[in-house]
Formats: structure tokens, C-alpha cells, sequence
């Protein structure tokens, strides 16, 4: 339950003040613990993030699969991955996890989130082989670099409504340039 309690905190602390705030005393403040018990949790702030990204990425990417599995077409499987994604962007377990850096964490953490990142764009390679692209991998990742750059430009609290962000990504995802 500490753990649990430990984790939740670490959310609300990045979703609020970014990587700045995630901090043991702020954690120990939180949680009522005394500063030494986090450490018997956590090693480091990137042994935090990482758990957070083992507990809070798998629930993302199973709501990321469940409404792409509600779309009846390759198309509309393509629009849901982006729209699903950009709709959790406000989403504290999200937040968290954009709100630290992946060059603060340690080389097992960075491998573990882009192996998470990679089981993301796996999702979505079969609907672009449907619709023709002849190297579907490579057309996946330029997708999720389009979601990427949405995903910034909302966190950032760009002039435009969050979803005009979204559906100009949408738009970009299965038109092109074109619009």
C-alpha cells in the first residue's frame, strides 16, 4: 500500500511541477512517510519514473488496443490510435511519465519505456500494411512521431485548442500534408 501511496504521489508531483518536483522530501511530505522509508522503496527518482512507467504504460497501451479493436476498418483503426493516445495526454498517469526526461533516467529505464514504445507502434503496423504502405514498421514510427509532436504541443499549452491538435494529427495521419 506505501509503494502504492509512494507512486500516486509521484504522479500528482510531476503532473503538477514536472521533474522539478518529483523529489524524496516531497514524496516523504505527501505520503506522511519519514524521507528514509521512500528510500527503502526507491533508489532514485529514475527508480521511480520507471515503475511508474511499468505500472501506468501497460493500462495507456490496453486503452490505446481497446479503441483501435472497437474500429471496424484500417482507417478508422489508424484514427483511433491517434485520437485514443492524444485524448490520455491529460491523463495524470501520462503526464507523469512525459513530464521527466528519458535522459535522467539510467540505460535500463530508457530501454524498458522504448520497449514500451515499441510494443505501441507494433499495434498500429498491421492497419497501415491494410491500407498499402509498402514498409508499414517504418510508416508506424513516422505515425507515432506525428503523435509525439501532438502530444508536446498539447502539453505545452500550445494557442491552439487541444482538439484542433488533435484533429489536425488525425488529419496528418491519414491525409498527409494534404490536410
Amino acid at each position: 500500500m506505501q509503494r502504492a501511496a509512494l507512486l500516486d504521489a509521484a504522479r500528482s508531483l510531476l503532473s503538477e511541477g514536472g521533474t522539478e518536483a518529483l523529489t524524496f522530501p516531497a514524496l516523504a511530505e505527501r505520503t506522511g512517510l519519514a524521507r528514509s522509508s521512500v528510500y527503502e522503496y526507491f533508489r532514485s527518482r529514475a527508480a521511480v519514473v520507471e515503475e511508474l512507467c511499468e505500472v501506468d504504460f501497460p493500462v495507456w497501451a490496453a486503452d490505446v488496443s481497446a479503441a483501435m479493436e472497437r474500429a471496424g476498418t484500417a482507417e478508422a483503426k489508424v484514427e483511433a490510435y491517434v485520437r485514443q493516445q492524444l485524448e490520455l495526454v491529460g491523463d495524470r498517469r501520462h503526464r507523469a511519465v512525459v513530464a521527466i526526461s528519458a535522459s535522467e533516467l539510467d540505460a535500463g529505464a530508457r530501454e524498458k519505456i522504448r520497449a514500451a514504445h515499441g510494443g505501441l507502434v507494433a499495434m498500429i503496423v498491421e492497419a497501415l500494411g491494410e491500407l498499402g504502405h509498402a514498409q508499414p514498421r517504418l510508416a508506424a514510427m513516422l505515425l507515432q512521431g506525428v503523435v509525439d509532436a501532438a502530444v508536446r504541443r498539447i502539453e505545452l499549452g500550445a494557442a491552439e485548442e487541444p482538439a484542433a491538435i488533435v484533429d489536425a494529427a488525425v488529419s496528418m495521419a491519414l491525409r498527409g500534408v494534404r490536410g
